[in-house]
């Protein structure tokens, strides 16, 4: 007996959330911490964003447009008009939830007060999206692979010893504010999983892929800072899964709130609304930030349109197999 939609889009939600844990287990391997790099994590953030962004515009908008037009509340014409709504209000609600989580970064204020001329001069970290490591990080991975190079095993396999505790309480709290973000951002995903997989399982499928392909170097971007500033590789895992958690109850809620109530007009809304979601989730939080990593856009916009192809490549197998 096969799984319904609805079990398949928890099965589907727990696998994308669950690929945090994945990315975060490279703490408990010298050899991966040192392998993590500024190409790795450009490539797959963009890899991910062209898979949603395809899926968001070619699917999961086109499904909102058909909700809306099968609706009796709705002609053709008023059924577009509604579908775009949906679909900026989904992009009005995800720039609400970045305000919340740039609000509740105790490290923007500090950066403000600190020196407000170079706030001015480069705006950049105050639009930090969720999956960025900061040069201190990298330098440090550096010193490691060196160390390693160098013949000097101990010498990477032990935590750092920090110049002055600030520097570690600065690690440990980008890592735990990265988590809350992740977190924050993981819940609409994990609902925009399951609802696409309760109307079609292969576009649910193929969004749970893009989202455990950029949940991946996110949970990397958790664990790494935290380890690097105590040294405890298990405190590190905790916080990665954690924040993966939230994708799992995001899913849990659309259960709760759609298994008994899905006609047309609601499938328009949260069609729309998921689009919105996705679509605000790469241009404002994974691009930027692959771009952080790729400043001269070597690997980024290949890697967007290697998603998009790859995305288009299922789809049409899928169609036509």
């Amino acid at each position: 007996m096969g799984l319904s939609n609805a079990e398949l889009g928890l099965v589907l939600t727990t696998v994308a959330g669950s690929a945090t844990a994945l990315g975060a287990a490279v703490v408990f391997s010298e050899r991966l911490v040192q392998l993590a790099s500024k190409p790795f994590l450009a490539g797959a953030l963009g890899l991910s964003s062209g898979v949603m962004l395809y899926v968001s515009f070619v699917e999961i908008f086109v499904k909102s447009l058909d909700g809306f037009a099968d609706s009796s509340a709705f002609g053709d014409s008023d059924a577009y008009l509604m579908a775009t709504a949906a679909l900026f209000g989904g992009m009005a609600f995800m720039s609400a939830l970045d305000a919340l989580v740039h609000w509740l970064d105790p490290n923007r204020s500090a950066h403000h007060a600190s020196d407000p001329r170079k706030h001015m001069a480069d705006p950049a970290p105050d639009l930090a999206p969720c999956c960025e490591l900061d040069d201190g990080v990298f330098d440090e991975i550096e010193r490691r692979r060196a160390a390693a190079a160098s013949g000097a095993p101990a010498a990477a396999d032990e935590p750092p010893k920090a110049d002055d505790t600030t520097k570690d309480k600065r690690l440990e709290s980008m890592g735990m504010m990265t988590a809350l973000a992740i977190g924050i951002h993981n819940f609409p995903e994990g609902l925009a999983t399951f609802v696409a997989t309760l109307d079609d399982p292969a576009v649910g499928a193929s969004l749970a892929i893009a989202i455990a392909i950029h949940n991946i170097p996110e949970g990397l971007c958790v664990s790494i800072p935290i380890y690097f500033a105590t040294g405890d590789r298990w405190k590190a895992f905790r916080w990665a899964l954690l924040s993966g958690v939230s994708e799992i109850v995001g899913a849990l809620l659309g259960w709760a709130l759609l298994k008994d109530h899905f006609d047309n007009l609601l499938y328009g809304i949260v069609f729309g609304l998921v689009a919105g979601m996705m679509i605000m989730i790469c241009l404002n939080e994974l691009i930027p930030t692959a771009h952080r990593y790729d400043p001269r856009d070597r690997v980024v916009t290949k890697s967007i349109v290697a998603g998009m192809a790859v995305m288009a490549a299922s789809l049409c197998l899928f169609v036509y197999g």
